[in-house]
């Protein structure tokens, strides 16, 4: 299968898919506080996607089984895909939003972590940080002639050299019109020199999940929420990614992150 190249038109619209995917994130962050359910998140993510940003929550009834939120919350050693539930968040919790939106037809796919209240434990903190830090550590290595190998290798040896495993279930992923184009896989540990080339007009996610504990996760009935096996604290940041002549474009950057 040959991997979808996106023409300027087309990473036009991406980039404004991108761009609201990050806004919503943004007014989300303040909501973030002890007591509040993940359900009232999904909600508020919810009704401003669709009334606020007019675009479409790309996470609603995707997949098989239908995911039923709007957003994934995971919570403390819940990985990815985490469903939104009643349970209050507590000040301590660490929390990743991650969050999908269809604009025009595009798709923006990007995941924040929050640490609730604040505070939390010194590992939390240093997972947290560490995650962040590998995610733009994979960012910096793109550009046309890389290969993926070398993304995943720059992330891996990063993370496993302060004493943090790296999740291989789950990879970035091509996208586009598509949220999960199948050609094209970002896993995030690997081999230098090996994998695809990279070639200007690419796009993907590239989104690190790290564990304090070891790398094995595993799926709860739901058929959705992925836990680490050892029930360690997990950790991902995520960005959508498209490939330039010169180098990368973040499509999916928040104000906050202007400096990097």
């Amino acid at each position: 299968m040959k991997v979808r190249i996106k023409n300027a038109d087309e990473i036009a619209k991406m980039r404004v898919a991108g761009h609201l995917a990050a806004t919503l994130l943004e007014m989300i962050t303040p909501h973030v506080v002890p007591g509040v359910t993940t359900n009232q998140l999904n909600d508020l993510c919810h009704e401003y996607t669709v009334n606020t940003l007019k675009a479409i929550p790309a996470p609603l009834n995707y997949g098989n089984p239908p995911f039923p939120k709007s957003i994934c919350t995971s919570v403390n050693h819940v990985v990815c895909h985490g469903i939104p539930n009643d349970k209050p968040l507590k000040k301590g919790d660490i929390l990743n939003i991650d969050v999908t939106l269809i604009k025009d037809g595009y798709h923006g796919d990007t995941s924040k972590m929050f640490i609730v209240g604040g505070e939390t434990s010194t590992l939390a903190k240093r997972l947290v940080a560490a995650t962040y830090e590998a995610l733009w550590r994979g960012i910096r290595i793109v550009k046309p002639g890389r290969r993926l190998g070398d993304i995943g290798y720059a992330i891996q040896s990063y993370a496993e050299n302060l004493g943090f495993s790296v999740v291989r279930e789950y990879c970035g992923h091509g996208i586009g019109t598509i949220f999960h184009e199948p050609e094209l896989q970002v896993m995030h540990y690997g081999k230098p020199g090996t994998g695809m080339i990279l070639e200007a007009g690419m796009t993907f996610t590239i989104e690190p999940m790290l564990n304090a504990g070891a790398h094995h996760v595993k799926t709860l009935p739901d058929q959705w929420t992925a836990v680490t096996k050892d029930r360690s604290l997990s950790a991902q940041w995520e960005h959508t990614i498209a490939v330039t002549e010169q180098g990368y474009e973040v499509l999916t950057l928040r104000g906050e992150e202007k400096n990097q």
